[in-house]
């Protein structure tokens, strides 16, 4: 039976917090269309070496393309539109946002030098946009960003509410309040199934607004005498007016640092926001003003090893410096995975006598995400029949289910990455199918897979270190003493005696093989190869990457 199916099936973001990516489709076998719910990175650790951006692997989707009606941006943070130039020029189809999500997508391609003008579609705010079978009305939130969003998405069989990020903050200072009348009014209809943020969800009570944060920033900035420093997400534009009303309150002018901190601030001003406050100081200026008179507000509030607040804090900034008896505000939240580079940053500042705000110690940051009483709150309103937690790890979707049940919701459904969910036709949604997923590392300037090989060596190179040996042979295929070169293997065991053991090896080695025969030759560097690495491995306990060259004479 050919039955029209609605389906949803996300590429990244369920099992983890980041790289989020959402698929749609509603037809059948024969005609069944797309589309892309968010494009976003999450950011590696120290377990890859070398790679920044991590994204998911669209690789699925892109053998749909031609069935593929469009990219629809919820809001403009990093884990929702980070790797959208990387994954549209194998999809090259139209991409859906607000204005100033729209233009923070204008400057990463301008970043890549490709003209997406004529595929970015500028959507108003609470505004709708028709896609083959789905009807989508942008829905206006709040979060810790300009113009979040979510979409109510209208196909023949029914209405989803993908929530994106949001929480309910009833003061958030820059942008409108939680569009409630919309979600009432979704509410009042079928909706089949929420797919919802899940980030807070063991978090009670309420997320906390904008406003009581600027209170508090003013409190604490009002006693301090000295040089003020803040470090802040850039994208939190809020946050960003907060410390311009806080430095003209207490009669000081702001000095934005930092390209991310810049770039929204301009994003904002070219948007129509941050209308009513006064230009902020170049840093290269800030030098000739008293630092009991500026604000300075930072990029670099994870500990990221070239944001602005780390590179002031080694001193290594060209144009600010900090010093005994300055304060430094972390007015943003330790993002779990980031304690360890973070703590080892606010160590430093203790060092050096430095005042140090966090919000382990003061009130001056709240949440983007809804905390248990905001999800009530939004499932009062929208009282969907089914609830599929996303933007989670998995211990947060499956709270986040239980939270359902209490809220007497009559389906939740576990996913994870891959999952196919048919969510209609049938009682309640299910799990049909699992799609390939994976992740893909930025490696330089180009893509390459988990398995890559690239990854994998360079793991190695990171643990284990590097050998190289280079065989010289002359015309008549006598080897000379071979060059060995090594880094990375610890010094104090790797002395002149395992040189000599291993030049021995390789002699013996060779002199089983026929050295005039290069159709040997493959077999010889494998032997030498094993037979060094376990000799390393012997003395030192390491096992490094090894590299064997022969060289005819």
């Amino acid at each position: 039976m050919n039955k029209n199916e609605l389906i949803f099936c996300p590429l990244g973001g369920s099992g983890q917090i980041g790289g989020n990516m959402n698929l749609y489709a509603y037809g059948n076998e024969e005609n069944q269309k797309w589309i892309i719910v968010d494009t976003g990175v999450s950011f590696a650790d120290d377990s890859v070496p070398g790679i920044d951006l991590i994204y998911p692997d669209p690789a699925y989707i892109i053998d749909k393309k031609n069935d593929l009606l469009g990219i629809v941006l919820t809001h403009a943070h990093e884990d929702h539109i980070g790797a959208i130039s990387h994954i549209w020029p194998d999809l090259k189809c139209n991409i859906y946002a607000t204005p100033f999500t729209s233009v923070l997508i204008q400057e990463k391609f301008k970043e890549k030098k490709i003209d997406i003008s004529n595929f970015l579609k500028i959507v108003k705010l609470n505004g709708q946009i028709d896609l083959g079978p789905f009807n989508i009305e942008f829905v206006s939130l709040t979060h810790s960003i300009l113009e979040p969003n979510g979409l109510s998405i209208k196909t023949p069989a029914g209405m989803i509410l993908h929530t994106g990020d949001w929480k309910i903050d009833p003061n958030p200072l820059i942008g409108d309040k939680i569009n409630e009348k919309k979600l009432k009014e979704i509410g009042n209809n079928k909706v089949l199934a929420m797919i919802c943020d899940s980030t807070n969800i063991f978090s009670p009570g309420r997320a906390g607004s904008e406003l009581d944060v600027r209170e508090s920033l003013l409190k604490i900035m009002s006693l301090k005498s000295k040089r003020i420093i803040v470090t802040s997400f850039a994208s939190n534009v809020a946050r960003m007016e907060t410390i311009f009303y806080c430095a003209e309150k207490i009669n000081r002018q702001v000095c934005l640092v930092g390209r991310s901190m810049n770039r929204i601030f301009k994003a904002a001003k070219q948007c129509g926001y941050l209308q009513n406050i006064k230009n902020p100081i170049d840093p290269r200026e800030s030098k000739n003003f008293p630092r009991e008179k500026l604000v300075y507000l930072c990029t670099g509030s994870q500990g990221e090893p070239m944001g602005a607040m780390k590179r002031i804090v080694k001193g290594i900034h060209p144009d600010i410096y900090i010093e005994k008896g300055d304060t430094v505000i972390f007015s943003s939240r330790i993002i779990p995975g980031n304690e360890k580079k973070l703590y080892s940053l606010h160590n430093d500042l203790v060092r050096q006598e430095v005042e140090l705000i966090t919000e382990e110690t003061d009130f001056v940051h709240v949440s983007g995400h809804p905390n248990r009483e905001d999800l009530k709150d939004m499932y009062n309103w929208v009282k969907p029949d089914s609830i599929i937690p996303v933007h989670g790890e998995h211990r947060h979707m499956n709270e986040h289910i239980n939270f359902a049940k209490e809220m007497q919701i009559p389906h939740a459904l576990r996913i994870e990455d891959g999952d196919v969910v048919r969510i209609f036709p049938g009682k309640n949604p299910e799990i049909i199918d699992k799609a390939p997923s994976g992740k893909m590392y930025l490696d330089g300037n180009i893509a390459v897979g988990e398995d890559s090989q690239s990854i994998k060596e360079r793991k190695n190179l990171s643990l284990n270190g590097y050998l190289e040996i280079t065989l010289i042979l002359n015309n008549s295929g006598k080897l000379n003493k071979p060059i060995i070169s090594y880094r990375g293997i610890p010094e104090n065991n790797f002395d002149e005696k395992i040189i000599f053991e291993m030049e021995d090896n390789i002699f013996t080695t060779c002199r089983s093989f026929s050295m005039k025969n290069k159709n040997q030759e493959k077999n010889l560097i494998e032997t030498i190869k094993q037979n060094c690495r376990r000799l390393i491995k012997e003395k030192t306990g390491k096992k490094p990457y090894t590299n064997i060259n022969i060289a005819r004479l």
